[in-house]
């Protein structure tokens, strides 16, 4: 089992929504979507993982390499709704990763409104998603 991914931006925000298990066979697909992020977005980027069903140890470390990512570009990663099975411990080179109970407490905590982009990783085309890059 992989990961699929949807990647929206809002003004000075983007939210990278996760579904699947995010072990270590997802990790490269993971890391083509942060760089979807850092490519199409500005801000700070909210990891959501409502649709996550769960993440091994190197999914875990995915996730810290992708705040050290984003902190290098000036950016930071929140987490909105970690799955149930664990919590992100992240190293003390990784940047504070604050972490949401949900996606509506992230973006209220943003101040969020209003959708601008979404991109997504499955068949279904979205009208204002420039072409998106296969991912495998």
């Amino acid at each position: 089992m992989t990961i699929e991914w949807r990647y929206t931006t809002r003004q000075d925000l983007g939210v990278l929504s996760l579904a699947g298990y995010l072990g270590a066979e997802a990790t490269d697909r993971f890391a083509g979507a942060v760089g979807w992020a850092l490519a199409r977005g500005t801000g700070t980027v909210i990891l959501d993982l409502t649709g996550l069903l769960g993440w091994s140890a190197g999914g875990q470390i995915a996730v810290a390499q992708a705040a050290r990512r984003l902190a290098g570009s000036g950016r930071r990663l929140e987490l909105a709704a970690i799955p149930a099975d664990g919590s992100l411990v992240p190293d003390a080179t990784c940047p504070p990763v604050p972490v949401h109970c949900d996606l509506p407490a992230a973006l209220a905590a943003h101040g969020a409104h209003g959708t601008v982009e979404q991109c997504t990783t499955d068949d279904r085309p979205v009208p204002q998603c420039p072409s998106a890059p296969a991912l495998s």
